[in-house]
């Protein structure tokens, strides 16, 4: 038990970085409406990444990380500057569009990547239980700098995701939302190299969705989805290292049926409009 223990740390570790700040990060999304940007940034950050193996760069190098870095930013900043241009079209559209096209081209370069059915296996599914106490260092310094510019600015970014930044012009609000959309795309990329696609799109909708059934506080909304989702992660490593299940999917699995469930109870005991202030 205590060999299996101290495997397992470095994953539990890293889970827990994951999810703090994807967690959050996914409050803000929901807040937002835009449901569906962090699976299309994830899928262009692995993109990217693709790319640069294709230039000659390793899978896991320094170089492969910053083309998927300048792929992600890219977008990431055509996101922050739509925001109020051709209103007819909403973001939504255009998130939608963008992940259709980086899809369609990873799985035309497939075939001339080296290892590329591979690499689009472990992109999905991610291997978290394989990550060392060095990928946990890395990663625990870069949403460190994330958090750090969150906790200056957060209130910012807080009044203009809930939609009361009336005392912000138009252009302070694309300054603030490039910076937030440039810290969510610097997670991003790190924790699909971490996790995979699946597991970052789960992180961010799920114990955050499992909070707003409960709570309209925003401190208590972050709590809760940093709590709901470690344990629903522990839950989900254990289940993958002692059935030999794919750790990505069987995390995604186990938080949704996390939210199923809380749904329902929310919706039996409570009824469907009622939520906790305070937790």
């Amino acid at each position: 038990m205590i060999e299996t223990l101290l495997f397992l740390a470095a994953p539990f570790t890293v889970c827990l970085l994951l999810v703090g700040i994807l967690s959050y990060l996914g409050n803000h999304i929901l807040s937002r409406g835009i449901i569906f940007i962090d699976i299309a940034v994830a899928q262009i950050a692995a993109l990217g990444t693709m790319i640069g193996i294709l230039c000659g760069l390793p899978d896991g190098s320094f170089g492969a990380s910053l083309f998927s870095l300048g792929f992600t930013l890219v977008v990431v900043a055509i996101f922050a500057l739509s925001k109020f241009e051709h209103s007819e079209i909403s973001q939504e559209v255009i998130i939608g569009i963008i992940y259709g096209i980086s899809l369609a081209v990873a799985m035309l370069l497939v075939d001339i990547t080296p290892g590329g059915s591979n690499f689009i296996q472990e992109t999905l599914t991610g291997n978290i239980l394989w990550v060392t106490w060095r990928d946990v260092l890395v990663t625990f310094l870069v949403f460190a700098g994330v958090g750090l510019i969150h906790l200056i600015y957060g209130r910012k970014f807080i009044l203009i995701s809930s939609g009361h930044a009336r005392q912000f012009t138009k252009s302070q609000v694309r300054r603030w939302d490039l910076l937030f959309y440039v810290t969510f795309g610097l997670v991003v990329v790190r924790a699909v190299d971490i996790g995979g696609i699946f597991v970052v799109f789960m992180y961010l909708i799920g114990p955050a969705a499992i909070a707003t059934l409960l709570t309209e506080n925003w401190k208590s909304r972050f709590i809760l989805a940093w709590l709901m989702g470690f344990i629903g992660s522990v839950i989900g490593i254990f289940l993958s290292y002692t059935f030999n299940y794919p750790n990505g999917p069987t995390i995604v699995c186990v938080l949704g049926l996390m939210l199923i469930l809380t749904g329902l109870v929310q919706k039996i005991i409570f009824g469907s409009n009622v939520k906790f202030r305070r937790v």
